[in-house]
């Protein structure tokens, strides 16, 4: 059923250890509107979707979502591997190393850590996929904070990577979105 390849979905580089920067990005790994939940929501709400492309669409999404925890914990975990303590403490990431040392974990840029209370399946298919296209335009807009954040050229490479997708994703819920209304509207003949 799988395949797997050892390389993530985008290469991930950075120029040089910035703990600050890391804190900032860690938020899409663990925070609300990212990867965590958009994939545990689309993964969640395909059940109740009552198309198979919609089954599909969601199940595709979700699981490339997980591919982009993947980078982020990449970019998180290079941003800190070989940052020295200081650099760790002047980034207000202290607390964070006392518990994790340089583990990438699920918290947000404050480091609050990941709840279930970030994900929202309603069990109708129009209002997830409207909650769906939401939180890809919520991803979006966090993507394009963390660019503007960001002072390494080689991070933000990846950003306006994961940036690109979230728009993608967009996309497709929109002309799902459109087949279900379709689907819900037209009459059942049996």
């Amino acid at each position: 059923m799988w395949i797997y390849e050892k390389k993530l979905e985008y290469p991930v580089r950075v120029c040089r250890p910035n703990p600050r920067l890391a804190k900032d990005v860690i938020t899409q790994y663990g925070g609300p509107d990212g990867e965590l939940s958009a994939s545990l929501r689309y993964l969640t709400q395909r059940y109740t979707m009552p198309t198979n492309q919609a089954i599909a669409t969601l199940t595709d999404i979700g699981t490339e979502e997980l591919a982009h925890m993947e980078i982020v914990a990449a970019l998180v975990y290079q941003l800190v591997k070989d940052a020295p303590l200081h650099q760790i403490i002047e980034a207000g990431l202290d607390g964070y190393f006392s518990d994790h040392d340089r583990a990438v974990f699920w918290v947000n840029s404050e480091g609050v850590p990941w709840t279930a209370a970030y994900v929202q399946s309603k069990g109708d298919p129009i209002a997830d996929l409207h909650e769906d296209m939401a939180a890809e335009e919520k991803a979006r807009a966090t993507y394009e904070n963390l660019i503007n954040l960001s002072d390494d050229p080689d991070v933000t490479d990846v950003l306006r990577f994961l940036r690109a997708r979230e728009v993608v994703h967009f996309q497709r819920f929109g002309e799902t979105l459109m087949r279900v209304q379709d689907y819900l509207q037209c009459k059942k003949v049996y």
